[in-house]
């Protein structure tokens, strides 16, 4: 039992380091590596609630940014907000599906804390985009209808 056991473990061992040695190879071209990126963008799409959410907000605000007429400055740090939550999210993902092969369907203290503190990476970039929208977006939405009261 023993030896089926060390003959199963060297042999996963030996295939794993096979595909690393090959791993480099895997995107052959720069074509490549960008569709398996896309598809991991795809993916988190499909599956992922919160990044559904953060897609229609930034795209929202994207849409508010060319309506409002905002300075070039302003619709770049909006982008960049954008983009860190977004990519905050996928690596949240990464992350979690990482966690779960390693650990299986055991509860592990560590990997609660790793997928947490990845969620919470998620949720701090998502307040301050909350706060660059409130400063960048907010303004001028509001103030021309606040003119029109007083």
């Amino acid at each position: 039992m023993m030896q089926q056991t060390m003959t199963a473990c060297v042999e996963k061992v030996a295939k794993t380091a096979l595909r690393r040695q090959h791993s480099h190879r895997i995107a052959s071209s720069l074509l490549k590596s960008f569709r398996y990126a896309w598809s991991g963008v795809v993916y988190a799409f499909q599956t992922q609630r919160n990044f559904r959410i953060h897609t229609a907000v930034g795209l929202s605000a994207i849409a508010l940014s060319g309506l409002l007429k905002l300075p070039p400055v302003e619709v770049a740090v909006i982008f960049l907000t954008i983009a860190v939550v977004m990519g905050l999210e996928l690596l949240n993902t990464a992350l979690e599906a990482v966690v779960d092969l390693t650990v299986g369907k055991e509860y592990h203290d560590l990997a609660r804390i790793a997928k947490d503190c990845a969620a919470g990476a998620v949720l701090l970039s998502a307040i301050a985009a909350v706060g660059v929208a409130m400063t960048l977006i907010v303004p001028p939405l509001v103030y021309p209808i606040v003119g029109t009261l007083l």
